[in-house]
């Protein structure tokens, strides 16, 4: 609870290291879209991934990269990591559709959006930042997320598992580590 990161960061931590096999040892071609700082040091701190960070406008991003339209081949990448990234983005369907034509056929991609509807919502004629702020929740977010947003993820061309930090971890461990539960993860792989 002292470390600095966000509730997500050490949720997606433990999820990491529990329950995939980013830590076997395997080479892998990690994609890291809209990189947080701590999590980007870590990622490139694996010996066995080959890993890049891309954004739209971050300059700390490895490549300068918008993810509607993602410049790397068909099944280049076996794990891809976007977290709090799909609420910014006007065609998120198309971003997601990118995501899954890029992740090869035995990877997995961990996805999340801030969930803060009953159900997703979305009105385009909504450009002013305090309008945005106001009906989005932040200035630069075009829709809010409901939990049916893993519908619009599983159209992409993903199969969803959608995982809450109780699902990883205890009851106390999320107590301790003050987890956010009702914040899920989308955990994807190709269909």
């Amino acid at each position: 609870p002292v470390c600095g990161s966000l509730e997500r960061h050490r949720f997606h931590w433990l999820f990491l290291t529990r329950q995939t096999n980013l830590f076997d040892g395997s080479r892998r071609r990690m994609l890291h879209v809209a990189p947080e700082e701590s999590l980007s040091a870590v990622f490139r701190g694996i010996d066995n991934l080959d890993y890049l960070s891309v954004d739209l406008n971050d300059p700390a991003a490895m490549v300068r990269m918008d993810i509607t339209n993602i410049n790397y081949p068909d099944e280049h990448f076996s794990v891809i990591y976007c977290s709090h990234v799909l609420e910014h983005i006007p065609d998120d369907r198309k971003a997601i559709a990118e995501l899954s034509r890029v992740l090869h056929r035995d990877g997995w991609a961990l996805i999340q959006v801030p969930i803060t509807a009953e159900r997703t919502y979305e009105d385009f004629s909504i450009v002013d930042p305090k309008e945005r702020k106001k009906h989005f929740g932040q200035e630069d977010h075009v829709r809010r997320c409901g939990p049916d947003y893993v519908e619009r993820i599983r159209s992409g061309g993903f199969e969803v598992q959608v995982l809450d930090a109780t699902d990883v971890a205890t009851d106390a461990e999320c107590a301790t580590m003050a987890l956010e539960v009702g914040a899920p993860i989308f955990y994807c792989r190709k269909r």
